[in-house]
């Protein structure tokens, strides 16, 4: 007996009405990044391992997808590397590509690769799928989208009011209300790890900052001690952990902590100078919170760091993310180009809008109209008002095969088809369509001009 086929972990197949799903959030997206100036682009999905490799910290790394050199691999690998067991060394030798991780290094690689045609400030999005070894779990996947939008080469601050609003706009049109953008700056991070004399650990300090939420207060501080962070440094910045109030009341607690910082007190003037424009605009159903625990764990953030989380009442990790990244396109040769950037999280967004029940009923709607087959010149009569009402922007489709009457019918039915067609003899030769209501019940003779506008 055949083997039943599977996919890989942390992937999935989607049936029509969940691709119709998603798509309805992806042009949501794509809708409000037009209306924002955003220009689009795709790279390729998988990039030369030295253009990831090392863009995302220690962990990151470990995450890539790398794939395998063509032809006899093992004849050019590192045979010292291979007889020692070196993965690092031996991977090197053997695999000069890796499946993107994410969307923003390819941007920063296009950017450089592409600078003299592109006009400056470059508005980009970009909607692709990217891909992660990661541990699968519910809203964790190995091979996900993402929709990404960023601007290069400006420093402006009004770009991430601009991101802010943008991600209110979208969440809005998606009926999604009650999320919270929050919203950290790593030059804050950066005053913290000052103020404690932990400068030369600030990678380790915010990789584990960031897993507080899932870890805990106790777990980070646990792993800030592992990478050797001290006590009396945990004691310093205890504050932060329990940081409660609005945005204002938090960042005057920030002053206090940070007065003796002038990196830390920069990143202060950013985020108040944010809160104070969006004040004057308030977001329609969004909340923005000032997160200082929020290091989103990528090396590559200089200024503001995003991340959205659901409604309380969904229990979800973040549906999105992002931050200003002022020297990323450094790391490709092109210097002093400051650039931000935002991403949503497709596939969360539509588990978040699935369990909600916010998806309208319209998105799934697929044929409106079905003809049964009643035989080869029924089925003619048939198919041309199918054309007719196509023509009209009516979705109708004809049955392939003249089947038992009970299985066409059937057919519609699982398929949630509203309305279906019987025309026969009679109705050939008195030219009019018999059109059954599939819900009600209700059946009328009537003619292809009544039926369209019955239908349209």
């Amino acid at each position: 007996m055949a083997q039943k086929p599977s996919i890989p972990k942390g992937t999935r197949d989607f049936s029509p009405k969940e691709v119709s799903k998603r798509t309805y959030i992806m042009n949501t997206i794509k809708a409000q990044f037009e209306k924002f100036g955003f220009q689009p682009i795709e790279t390729p999905s998988f990039e030369n391992s030295d253009t990831l490799m090392g863009k995302y910290g220690e962990e990151g790394d470990r995450l890539i997808f790398k794939i395998l050199n063509s032809g006899d691999f093992l004849k050019k690998a590192n045979q010292e590397a291979y007889k020692n067991s070196d993965s690092l060394k031996l991977t090197s030798s053997i695999s000069e590509k890796a499946l993107r991780y994410d969307l923003t290094v390819p941007f920063a690689r296009y950017v450089v690769q592409h600078q003299s045609e592109v006009e400056f400030p470059f508005k980009r999005y970009q909607i692709q799928p990217v891909w992660r070894a990661d541990r699968p779990q519910k809203g964790r996947f190995r091979e996900f989208f993402q929709c990404d939008a960023d601007v290069v080469g400006s420093n402006s601050l009004w770009q991430e009011v601009e991101f802010i609003q943008l991600y209110d706009d979208v969440f809005t049109k998606l009926k999604l209300e009650g999320v919270t953008i929050k919203l950290n700056n790593r030059k804050v991070l950066s005053g913290f790890a000052e103020v404690i004399g932990e400068q030369d650990r600030l990678i380790d300090f915010t990789v584990a900052l960031d897993k507080l939420d899932k870890i805990g207060e106790e777990g980070v501080k646990k792993e800030m001690l592992e990478k050797g962070i001290s006590l009396e440094a945990l004691k310093n910045i205890q504050p932060i952990f329990g940081l409660k109030g609005n945005f204002g009341e938090k960042v005057e607690v920030l002053k206090q902590i940070l007065s003796n910082s002038e990196i830390g007190m920069k990143g202060v003037e950013e985020l108040e100078f944010i809160q104070n424009v969006i004040s004057e605009m308030p977001l329609k159903s969004a909340l923005l919170d000032l997160d200082v625990t929020l290091a989103r764990g990528l090396n590559y953030y200089t200024g503001a760091i995003f991340e959205v989380a659901p409604p309380a009442i969904v229990k979800m990790g973040s549906i999105g993310g992002g931050g200003r990244y002022d020297d990323l396109t450094g790391i490709f040769g092109l210097k002093d180009m400051s650039g931000v950037g935002i991403s949503f999280g497709l596939d969360r967004i539509y588990l978040v809008l699935e369990e909600l029940d916010l998806f309208p009923d319209t998105v799934t709607a697929n044929t409106k109209v079905l003809f049964i087959n009643f035989g080869e010149k029924e089925a003619l009569y048939g198919l041309k008002a199918v054309q007719k009402l196509r023509d009209a922007g009516i979705a109708a489709e004809i049955y392939p095969d003249t089947s038992k009457m009970k299985k066409q019918m059937n057919y519609a039915n699982r398929r949630e088809i509203p309305f279906v067609v019987l025309a026969g003899e009679e109705e050939m030769n008195n030219k009019v369509y018999g059109l059954k209501d599939m819900v009600s019940g209700d059946q009328e003779k009537i003619s292809l001009e009544a039926m369209i506008d019955r239908l349209s």
